[in-house]
């Protein structure tokens, strides 16, 4: 599994160019040839990068599911609408599809978020408005989520 590290803020062109920062941009080299996979998130409004080597084991999971479950097959088609092919060129820029940055809201000011094997892209101000709404309920949700219930962190 890979693993990202990482928040950085930077800015879209007119086009949907975000130049990768150089930190990001280098942990990103072991998978420049095989390209990435860019969606719309299920539980936010924003993107995800993933490495064509994550989307590939994600993809196997969802290959499993029985596509003649009419829920599964709903899902499938609402997980993977508007899944588009995008590498990030030689000179570390990202070019993010136009109705992608429309669903997410992506203005100007972006923010490139690791979340331990994929990138999420942000608006700046909508995950600013994020961190903001989840920071009282974060002690809470970090023991339920993290907190003594068996599993353990090696």
């Amino acid at each position: 599994m890979t693993s990202i590290i990482g928040t950085y803020e930077c800015k879209a062109d007119a086009k949907g160019r975000v130049m990768m920062p150089v930190a990001l941009k280098n942990q990103m080299v072991p998978f420049m040839n095989q390209g990435f996979v860019i969606k719309r998130s299920v539980f936010q409004p924003c993107l995800e990068l993933y490495p064509m080597s994550e989307w590939d084991i994600l993809m196997a999971q969802m290959n499993r599911k029985n596509r003649f479950k009419k829920k599964n097959n709903d899902f499938i088609r609402r997980f993977t609408a508007g899944v588009k092919l995008v590498e990030i060129d030689a000179t570390g820029r990202l070019l993010i599809p136009k109705n992608l940055m429309a669903v997410a809201g992506i203005r100007r000011e972006v923010v490139l978020s690791s979340a331990i094997n994929i990138i999420e892209i942000w608006d700046k101000e909508a995950y600013e408005q994020v961190l903001e709404e989840t920071a009282s309920d974060f002690a809470d949700l970090a023991e339920e989520v993290m907190g003594d219930d068996g599993d353990t962190i090696s």
